[in-house]
């Protein structure tokens, strides 16, 4: 992932970059978005509110890099050896994080926010849509590649698919990312007429 340059003052530190995420996840399932602030997030993670502002710009960006960290580390780009067993892996690893309430809650307040601060639409599109379909896309570049993508489907519509399941789910019917989900999905977009 690729994060803002950096701002003048005292170099990052990991551990409390990693606190202060950890701060803002859980106080957004405490007090919903509407209710998180960069205070509440320094007062929780023991951190400055310079410190905040100084590396993030926003309580929005904040919950972006936090967000973006738990995908990085949760989702992998298996290689199991072929496109369905790919593909299985990366929407079990997909579904069981976005499903989790407090990541669920993190996605929508984020799209929400994306809609009205166009400036922070551009962040998220860059910094965490473009990615997760980056990692999804190599593996289907990779599928194709190896001769095992069906014909007929095109890398972009199994992006869309599978994403425009995820955000469809997550915004209107918040129905849930379950086992079966993934069987129909893998059935669908690996199915070889076989």
């Amino acid at each position: 992932m690729e994060r803002q340059p950096a701002r003048p003052g005292r170099k990052r530190s990991e551990a409390s970059r990693l606190a202060i995420l950890a701060a803002a996840l859980d106080l957004l399932a405490e007090v919903g978005y509407a209710g998180l602030t960069i205070e509440g997030i320094a007062a929780r993670s023991g951190a400055g509110k310079q410190t905040i502002y100084r590396w993030w710009p926003s309580k929005a960006d904040v919950l972006l890099d936090a967000l973006t960290t738990k995908a990085e580390l949760h989702i992998p780009i298996p290689d199991e050896g072929g496109y369905r067993e790919d593909l299985r892996a990366f929407l079990v690893a997909t579904f069981r994080l976005g499903g989790q309430p407090q990541i669920a809650d993190t996605l929508r307040a984020l799209m929400a926010e994306a809609q009205v601060n166009p400036a922070f639409g551009e962040r998220f599109r860059a910094e965490f849509l473009a990615h997760r379909r980056a990692a999804l896309r190599h593996l289907v570049d990779r599928a194709r590649e190896r001769g095992d993508l069906p014909p007929g489907l095109s890398p972009d519509t199994v992006l869309d698919l599978v994403f425009g399941l995820l955000w469809y789910r997550l915004l209107a019917t918040r129905r849930p990312f379950d086992d079966e989900l993934v069987d129909e999905m893998v059935h669908t977009l690996a199915n070889t007429g076989v």
